[in-house]
C-alpha cells in the first residue's frame, strides 16, 4: 500500500472558500492540504534504524549557503544547510544518533546574499546543553554570530534525552529563509517501542509556512503578511502557481507508523488531521507521554508531536490535512473523503510516561520563586516583557558572565535578564494581556518544563501536567509553567513567532551565574567569534 503525501492548492472555489476564517487581524485562508493514496502494495517490512550503541559519536560538517530554491514553485533566494556547499536543501538534512551521542557539528557560513543576514548560528532547539551552554546557538545569548567564511565546532553529548528535536538559526528572523531542519535521538530501549512497527527518517514530518518575501522585508513591514505557503517536507504549492512535485510517503498496509511531526514554521499555527484516521499522540516535545489517541492536532511554531497511525483503513484516498493559521493553499484534486472535527488534542489531555508531576507545592504560587511576566505591544511593531523589550546585547549574555557579571543590575540587556538560584524550583505565569498575534508559543532553553496551567484550560493540574519546551500563550489568558534550575547558564525565554522575537518578545533567565564558570567550559574557538563577528565592516552586515 503506498500512501501519497500532496500538499496543493485550490481548483474549487467552493470548496477553497469552505477553507477560509476570520482569525483576529485578517481574512486567513487555510493552508497545505495532502492526499493519502492507499494502494495494495508488498513493501519490504524491515524498519530503517541506527543501531549504533549508547555514547556513539556523530560527526557532520554543515554548511549554510545561498541558493535560489522553488519549494512551491516561486524562485526565491534562500538561506539553507546542507552537508556538503552544494547540497543545501529545505528542510536542512535529518540529523540522528542514539540516545548517550556526541554530537560534533562544524558549520560552516558560506553566506553570500547582501539581502538578507550573512552571519549565522545553529540552536538545536529541546536539547537542554547542560554543561555546553556556548553550544546552544543563540546570537548574542550564548554566542557571537559566526561571521561569513568562518566556521565554528558545536560539541557537545545529549546524555539523558530522546526523542523529536530539530535545529534552525537563532540569529535575526534568519530561519525565515529555510536554515531550519529535524534532529531525532532514537532510543533503542524506547518504552513504547511496542506500539508502533516503522519509525526511521521515511516517518519524519515537517510543517513549514513559506514566504516569498525575505526575512529583511518581513521585518522592514513590520507586520508578517500571510504565508504564501505551507510545506510538508519542503514541498508544496501556492495559490495560483505551478503544479510542482508533492511530497510522497510509502506505508505497508497492516503496520503502524511513528510519524515525528516537526513544527519548523516561523509564524503559523497549524492544525493537522487525517480523514478516515486517528492519530495517538506518543511523544511530546521530546518527552515520552501515555497515549492518547485524538482526530486534530494543534501545532504551534517550535512545537513536536510523535504520533502513532495504524494503516488500517479500506483503498480509498483520504484528505490529510494542515490547516494554517496563515496563508492560503487548498486541494489539487477531491477525494470523496469527509473532514469531521472529532476529538482534538488539548494539554490537559496530556500526561507524562515517566515521572509525572510538576515540582513544588500544589497550589498557585508554592514553588520557591514566582516570576510573573505579562505580554505587551506598541505600534509601531514594538513587544514587552513587563513593559520591557528585548534588544540583544553587542556582547553575549554567557560572555558577560564569564567575565564577571552576576546581578540583574550589571547584566544587559537591561530589564531581560533574570537571574535565578540554582536546585529551585521556578513557577512562571505568562499573562496573554491584549498582546496581538496570538496564539504566542513560547519556548525555554535548557529545560522541558510542566504546563500546570495550559491556554486552554483554566484549571491547575501538578499531579501529571504536560512537560514539553514549547507551550503557548493566549490573548487575555494565563499560562502558568513550572521548572527546577539544574542547569546553569543563561537560557533564553522567547516566543516563537520569529517576527515577534525580532520585536522584543523575550527575555534571559540567567540560571545560577556564580557556577557558570566552573560548569560551562568554552573552547577557544568560541573565544574567537566575537572578536571576528565585532570586525565586520558595515558593508559585511547584515
Amino acid at each position: 500500500m503506498d500512501i501519497t503525501v500532496a500538499t496543493s492548492t485550490a481548483r474549487t472555489t467552493q470548496f477553497h472558500r469552505s477553507i477560509c476564517g476570520v482569525t483576529e487581524l485578517l481574512l486567513h485562508c487555510s493552508g497545505t492540504y495532502y492526499i493519502y493514496k492507499y494502494k495494495r502494495r508488498s513493501l519490504p517490512s524491515e524498519v530503517i534504524r541506527d543501531t549504533t550503541s549508547y555514547g556513539q559519536t556523530v560527526s557532520e560538517n554543515l554548511f549554510i549557503v545561498n541558493k535560489q530554491l522553488a519549494p512551491d514553485g516561486f524562485q526565491r533566494s534562500t538561506v539553507l544547510a546542507g552537508l556538503t556547499p552544494s547540497t543545501g536543501s529545505f528542510p536542512g538534512p535529518l540529523i540522528s544518533g542514539n540516545k548517550g551521542v556526541r554530537f560534533n557539528l562544524n558549520v560552516t557560513d558560506q553566506l553570500t546574499d547582501p539581502s538578507m543576514v550573512r552571519s549565522t548560528t545553529v540552536h538545536w532547539h529541546g536539547l537542554f546543553q547542560k554543561t555546553t551552554n556556548y553550544a546552544d546557538g543563540v546570537a548574542f545569548v550564548s554566542q557571537c554570530p559566526i561571521a561569513a567564511n568562518h566556521s565554528f565546532l558545536y560539541d557537545f553529548q545529549v546524555p539523558d534525552q530522546a526523542g523529536t528535536f530539530w535545529y534552525h538559526s537563532h540569529i535575526s528572523v534568519q530561519y525565515c529563509d529555510g536554515l531550519r531542519g529535524p534532529l531525532v535521538i532514537y532510543d533503542p530501549q524506547d518504552p513504547q517501542a511496542y506500539l508502533y512497527d516503522v519509525d526511521d527518517e521515511t516517518t519524519v514530518l515537517t510543517i513549514a509556512d513559506w514566504f516569498h518575501n525575505t526575512s529583511t522585508e518581513l521585518i522592514a513591514a513590520a507586520v508578517a503578511p500571510p504565508a504564501d505557503a505551507t510545506l510538508i517536507n519542503g514541498k508544496g504549492r501556492y495559490l495560483g502557481g505551478p503544479a510542482v512535485p508533492l511530497a510522497v510517503i510509502n506505508v505497508q498496509q497492516g503496520k503502524r507508523y511513528r510519524f515525528r511531526m516537526i513544527s519548523i514554521a516561523c509564524d503559523a499555527n497549524h492544525n493537522f488531521s487525517i480523514d478516515g484516521h486517528r492519530l495517538t499522540v506518543i511523544e511530546v516535545d521530546g518527552e515520552n507521554h501515555e497515549p492518547a489517541t485524538v482526530d486534530n492536532i494543534q501545532i504551534f511554531p517550535g512545537q513536536r508531536y510523535s504520533f502513532v497511525l495504524d494503516a488500517t483503513q479500506p483503498v480509498d484516498n483520504y484528505w490529510v490535512r494542515a490547516l494554517s493559521s496563515s496563508g492560503v493553499g487548498a486541494p489539487d484534486a477531491d477525494p470523496t473523503t469527509t473532514n469531521s472535527t472529532g476529538v482534538v488534542l488539548t494539554e490537559s489531555m496530556l500526561h507524562p510516561l515517566e515521572n509525572p508531576g510538576a515540582p513544588g507545592l500544589p497550589f498557585p504560587g508554592g514553588a520557591d520563586e514566582v516570576l510573573n511576566l505579562t505580554l505587551g505591544f506598541n505600534l509601531p511593531a514594538t513587544f514587552f516583557m513587563n513593559d520591557t523589550q528585548y534588544i540583544p546585547p553587542t556582547v553575549p549574555v554567557l560572555l558577560q558572565i564569564l567575565s564577571g557579571a552576576q546581578s540583574p543590575q550589571d547584566l544587559l540587556p537591561p530589564g531581560s535578564v533574570y537571574t535565578l538560584p540554582i536546585n529551585k524550583t521556578i513557577e512562571i505565569n505568562f499573562f496573554g494581556n491584549a498582546t496581538p498575534g496570538g496564539p504566542h508559543p513560547f519556548h525555554l532553553h535548557g529545560h522541558s518544563f510542566d504546563v500546570v496551567r495550559s491556554a486552554d484550560n483554566t484549571t491547575y493540574n501538578y499531579e501529571n501536567p504536560v512537560r514539553r519546551d514549547v507551550t503557548s500563550v493566549a490573548i487575555g489568558n494565563q499560562t502558568t509553567i513550572r521548572f527546577v534550575t539544574d542547569n546553569p547558564g543563561p537560557w533564553f525565554l522567547h516566543c516563537h513567532i520569529d517576527l515577534h522575537l525580532e520585536f522584543g518578545l523575550a527575555v534571559v533567565m540567567a540560571e545560577a551565574p556564580s557556577l557558570v564558570k566552573a560548569t560551562d567550559v568554552t573552547t577557544p574557538a568560541w573565544d574567537e567569534l566575537c572578536p571576528i563577528y565585532d570586525s565586520l565592516t558595515p558593508a559585511q552586515l547584515p
